[in-house]
Order: structure tokens, then C-alpha cells, then sequence
């Protein structure tokens, strides 16, 4: 799933402001917005857990699984769980909340059945947003798998030197540099020079290759030690680019 959606901030930034508005909504509606904060208050923890339940339970556990049938049951049985509990939450409102009682609201305040529909709408809506995320996520993480899959049948690097096509076994480069209008592939044997693009080889080289700096590629088989900035890749020490430490970062994290 994407950084966003993870953000734990982002969450709860999206249910206070849903809090806020429908309170201002509702409770100009209403013309009282201290009952519409205490019902949306009052519901969205049910609503908050029904989403949840939903978006990371039930729709990777079943749909995403292709296991349907349990998914429609298991969404009805949520559904019914969801309006059964809020119906509970109603009715304590209305008995212990005197100042709520139904009867002493004003007419367009007895439809707190809209503001439930509406915060299962908000409900439908994001989870429908996150369903196509977390489909769209898995499509692409497939075609990246596919794409590697692509890349590591071959076990060598084609690369014109010198007017001809050269053929490096990928277990054989030690890093890449760019420099200046051409790349330099450096071997455990050789150099190679080549007018071919840093970024053209960063898409074609397989994932064992990383690049740590707009001039670097490395191949991470060959990493001896580690810092903050630096990599000793063999008896090389090459500079980890500012822009790139997150991401070097994560990538030897998930290679270790």
C-alpha cells in the first residue's frame, strides 16, 4: 500500500475534518451544533471501526483472494453488526442524554438516520478509493515481478563499447559510473566505456544492482561495509547520494 495511505496522520487528519464538517453541516442544519458533534461523535467510532475491518480485513483476506462468496457473507454480517451497534448507540443517547431526547429536538434533528447514511456513504466512497489503490498496488507490484523475472533470464549485461555489443555477466560488475557523455562499467577483470545512458541501465539491470548516487550503480553482492554515506563496495568506497540515502537505505534492509 502506498505511503499515504499508511500515514497513520493522514488518517486521523481525514477523520477530524469529517467530524467537523458534518458537525458544521448538520448542525446548521439542525440548528443545534452541539447535538450534531455529540451524534457524529457518538457514531464515527462505529463507522471508524466498520471501514477499517473492511478495508484491511475483509477485502485482502477474501476479494483480493478471489474468495467471493465469504466476502459477500462476511460483508452482510458486517453490515448488520455495523447498524445494529449504531442502533444501540441511538438508544443509549436518547435514554441517558436528556437535553437529546427525540422529542425536544428540532424536526430536522429526528434525522439522524441521514447523518448514519451519510457516514456510511463517506465509508462506501473510501473504501471503494482504497479497494481500486490496493488492486492498482498488486497490478503493479505483478508486472514488477514480471519485469524482473524478465531481466534475470538473461545473466548478462549487453552494452555497446567501442562500435560493438559487449556481454558482461552480471556477477561480474562491481559498480557503474557515469561520467560526463559515458558510463564506465567497472568488472573484476576490466573497464568498460560505453556512450550508453546511467539511467537506461538502471532500468534494464536486474534488483541485486542499486543506485546509490545520480553517477552510481552498485552491485549489492559486492557491498563490504556500510555508513551513513558511504559504501565500500570490494576495495572501492563510493559516496551515497543525499537524495538517495532513503532509498538506499531500504533497499540493503530488504536485500539483508
Amino acid at each position: 500500500m502506498n505511503k499515504k495511505a499508511e500515514n497513520p496522520s493522514y488518517h486521523i487528519a481525514y477523520w477530524i475534518f469529517v467530524l467537523l464538517v458534518l458537525t458544521l453541516v448538520f448542525g446548521f442544519s439542525w440548528g443545534h451544533r452541539t447535538a450534531a458533534f455529540f451524534f457524529v461523535s457518538m457514531l464515527l467510532p462505529i463507522v471508524l471501526g466498520t471501514s477499517y475491518f473492511f478495508n484491511y480485513v475483509l477485502v485482502p483476506r477474501y476479494f483480493l483472494t478471489k474468495k467471493y462468496w465469504k466476502f459477500a457473507l462476511y460483508t452482510f454480517c458486517l453490515a448488520i453488526t455495523s447498524v445494529y451497534l449504531e442502533m444501540m448507540v441511538l438508544l443509549f443517547s436518547y435514554i441517558y442524554m436528556v437535553k437529546f431526547s427525540y422529542d425536544s429536538l428540532n424536526p430536522n434533528a429526528t434525522q439522524i438516520l441521514l447523518l448514519a447514511a451519510v457516514l456510511y456513504l463517506l465509508v462506501l466512497i473510501g473504501s471503494f478509493l482504497l479497494m481500486m489503490n490496493q488492486i492498482t498496488e498488486n497490478q503493479q507490484m505483478i508486472r514488477q515481478l514480471l519485469d524482473e523475472k524478465e531481466k534475470t533470464k538473461k545473466s548478462f549485461l549487453e552494452i555497446m563499447s567501442n562500435r560493438k555489443l559487449t556481454k558482461i555477466p552480471f556477477e561480474d560488475i562491481v559498480y557503474i559510473e557515469s561520467i560526463s557523455d559515458y558510463v564506465k562499467v567497472i568488472t573484476i577483470n576490466e573497464e568498460v566505456v560505453s556512450k550508453e545512458k546511467i539511467s537506461r541501465l538502471a532500468e534494464v539491470l536486474p534488483n541485486v544492482f542499486l543506485r546509490i548516487h545520480r553517477s552510481f550503480i552498485i552491485n549489492t553482492n559486492r557491498i563490504k561495509e556500510v555508513s551513513f554515506d558511504e559504501l565500500l563496495v570490494d576495495d572501492i568506497r563510493l559516496n551515497i547520494g543525499r537524495s538517495y540515502r532513503k532509498v538506499v537505505k531500504e533497499a540493503l534492509k530488504s536485500h539483508a
